[in-house]
């Protein structure tokens, strides 16, 4: 049995991550790590039930009080760096849901998990269907001249664009490059000032920030006369947690720092 703590976990990902662990017999849930409601039952945070597992204020006092074997992260951007590097240093896996880890850091965290014998996954989109959109565009990249992004989230998400979108579009890119295939000029258009959005080498992502969303995203690709777009659409957390559990499963397995759960397929 492969036991789990949930850092976050009372926000919307955190308690739904809980009740995931908590109900997979393959793995253990062994308590909760969130400052806002630290000394609290795990479960009740949840709203499952007291379950008599604690919420701890820090990773630190986790850590010394019950060592897991991994624990799944959903905080913010703002504090994921030191709470990886505070994990991988204790010798835990880590699973990554939460987004704003740049390359620089993701090497950095890297070389911590090698020293320390911890294997670590960042996954910018734990949606199934989601890892076969972005599969699906990079096969798709090489025959289209064209590609834009549109992605859609909830007005709360702390970054733009979204962690999603920026790898399917480096995959797009990859692709696009190793088949030597480049975007015709006469069709591709910059960004309009004051939009909401960015560049990926030569993919435009556009992002839209509003209530009622929860994890959305096309990917458009223009040809000679004719558009193909592929859509993926995540209706609520729960189609993140199959590949939450599937991670915890499977990290203790996958050496290293691991960019992406399609590695993980």
């Amino acid at each position: 049995m492969t036991k789990v703590m949930v850092c976050g976990a009372s926000g919307k990902m955190g308690r739904e991550v809980v009740k995931a662990v908590h109900n997979d017999t393959a793995l253990t849930l062994i308590g909760g790590i969130d400052l806002k409601q630290a000394g609290e039952d795990l479960g009740i945070v949840a709203g499952i039930g007291a379950l008599n597992l604690p919420v701890y204020a820090s990773l630190e006092n986790a850590l010394v009080k019950d060592k897991p074997d991994v624990i799944v992260d959903f905080t913010s951007p703002a504090v994921i760096f030191e709470n990886a590097k505070t994990v991988l240093s204790a010798g835990v896996h880590m699973v990554i849901g939460t987004t704003g880890l740049t390359e620089e850091q993701r090497n950095e965290l890297a070389a911590i998990g090698k020293e320390h014998h911890a294997n670590c996954l960042v996954a910018p989109n734990f949606s199934l269907g989601a890892v076969m959109m972005m599969k699906v565009s990079a096969e798709l990249a090489p025959y289209f001249p064209n590609v834009e992004i549109i992605e859609l989230h909830h007005n709360h998400k702390y970054d733009a664009p979204s962690g999603t979108s920026i790898l399917t579009a480096k995959l797009i890119n990859e692709a696009k490059a190793a088949a030597g295939a480049i975007a015709d000029e006469d069709l591709t258009r910059e960004s309009l000032p004051g939009a909401r959005g960015a560049k990926v080498d030569d993919v435009t992502i556009h992002s839209v920030r509003l209530p009622g969303y929860v994890a959305h995203q096309q990917v458009l690709f223009g040809g000679y006369d004719e558009t193909l777009t592929i859509r993926h659409d995540s209706l609520s957390r729960l189609s993140f947690m199959p590949g939450v559990v599937l991670a915890c499963k499977k990290i203790a397995s996958k050496p290293g720092l691991t960019y992406g759960l399609e590695h993980y397929l």
